[in-house]
């Protein structure tokens, strides 16, 4: 299940969306199971309901994340239709030519001579003026994606759980739950930094 969920992240988000999603669950659950401490001493059973409460509060976010994907996949789409609309209604490719700078100056600056930029932003904008506009709405991968997103924050407190089932002392169980959180942290920004030009280990002691 949990190498599932992974895999359908990586497939329908992009590494800097699976980061923030898996961050905010391992961060969450640390949040609450540091806060445990506290309690465990005066009662045993606190930080196992502290716990359950905790993958409550996780399934919770997890689903509004899963709804705020949704929601930002719609928004991105409707602007774009919104940007389509303006260059249209452009007085001619030279008139709509600024308004495909805004939108693709900072990419295309990185890859493409900067003699070459008037020219490109024209021809794109004589193809867009020359389409017809395109329908917006959700699909079956974006749907996917939401998945992946409830996912990643509720994989976050899978692993807090864990000591408390091979581990009698509570207090034992608690402090080697907060050390898996923490190392996972270091694991993901060690992960993470591949997808970058940032160094792996210096990375995941940041992230830790």
């Amino acid at each position: 299940m949990r190498g599932l969920g992974l895999s359908i992240a990586q497939r329908y988000l992009d590494p800097g969306e699976s980061l923030a999603e898996l961050l905010f669950g391992l961060i969450m659950t640390l949040s609450f199971t540091l806060g445990a401490g506290v309690l465990v001493r005066e009662d045993p059973n606190a930080a196992r309901e502290l716990l359950a409460a905790t993958i409550g509060c996780n399934v919770a976010w997890g689903i509004i994340d899963g709804v705020l994907y949704l929601s930002g996949k719609l928004f991105e789409r409707a602007r774009k239709v919104r940007l389509g609309e303006r260059i249209r209604s452009a007085e001619s490719d030279d008139a709509a030519a600024p308004i495909v700078a805004e939108e693709l100056a900072e990419v295309l600056g990185m890859t493409v001579p900067e003699d070459e930029h008037g020219g490109l932003y024209r021809r794109m904008a004589r193809h867009v003026r020359a389409s017809q506009p395109r329908a917006y709405g959700l699909g079956l991968e974006d749907l996917y994606g939401a998945i992946a997103s409830f996912w990643l924050v509720f994989f976050g407190s899978l692993p807090a759980v864990l000591p408390f089932l091979f581990i009698d002392d509570a207090w034992i169980a608690l402090r080697v739950s907060n050390a898996i959180l923490i190392l996972l942290l270091f694991v993901t920004g060690f992960r993470w930094a591949g997808y970058t030009a940032l160094r792996p280990w210096p990375t995941g002691l940041v992230f830790m």
